[in-house]
């Protein structure tokens, strides 16, 4: 039987680690393996071994700081799913955006840099981790629309709920650079505050469009009494 070298266990998670950090600093085409395997204590023949190549280990190192980000903020808040919906999208807005605010956060990192300079790498495994996700909260605005509520309604208030959470977020990280320290427009400091301000709009703005769905089916049902009289 194959003898493991002692510590060959730890290297890919080390390798995972280290490459969040650089794909965080300098993005995927300023980022070296050389780099990466120097931070990790790992030669460059690991990086081979263990992930086959840079465009894989960038993949891994965003999926893997994605996985510690979910360990550190658990999307739900700490909300139980049995809590009534306004309670439950409460939880996700205030873990998303505490998530995303956290300076260490290397997931939001490597994305923005992504951003910044698109690979188009990251397209599929961000789709698929992120599914569950996106999923749970249109549950939740679902549930606080109404049965009646179409299915574009949902979508648009879940991509509404997220934008308010990441365009302010992204600006109050794009102005730490700022030698004069002023407030950009769409920065915020105070993010318990902030989020508590997030719902309450959301939940005023799923309000007024459940009232006029409910209106526009009862005129239906109301129209169709008259037709049939």
């Amino acid at each position: 039987m194959k003898v493991q070298r002692k510590g060959a266990a730890k290297t890919p998670k080390s390798l995972l680690a280290a490459g969040s950090e650089v794909f965080a600093e300098k993005g995927y085409r300023d980022a070296t393996i050389a780099e990466i395997c120097k931070r990790a204590g790992a030669n460059i023949a690991a990086v081979n071994y263990h992930f086959g190549d840079k465009e894989t280990l960038y993949k891994e190192a965003w999926r893997h700081s994605f996985s510690e980000s979910l360990k550190a903020y658990a999307p739900d808040g700490g909300v139980s799913a049995d809590a009534e919906p306004e309670q439950r999208l409460r939880g996700y807005i205030v873990a998303f955006l505490r998530r995303i605010a956290d300076e260490n956060n290397k997931e939001f990192l490597i994305a923005q840099r992504e951003l910044a300079n698109p690979t188009g790498l990251l397209e599929e495994v961000r789709q698929r981790e992120l599914r569950p996700l996106r999923e749970q909260m249109e549950a939740v605005v679902r549930a606080l629309l109404g049965s009646h509520a179409p299915g574009m309604d949902v979508r648009f208030f879940a991509i509404s709920i997220v934008s308010q959470c990441f365009v302010p977020v992204l600006m109050r990280r794009m102005r730490r650079g700022r030698k004069d320290g002023r407030m950009d427009f769409g920065g915020i400091d105070d993010i318990e505050s902030y989020a508590e301000h997030v719902v309450r709009f959301s939940l005023a703005g799923i309000r007024a469009i459940r009232e006029e769905s409910e209106r526009r089916v009862k005129r239906i049902h109301r129209e169709a009494l008259n037709e049939n009289q």
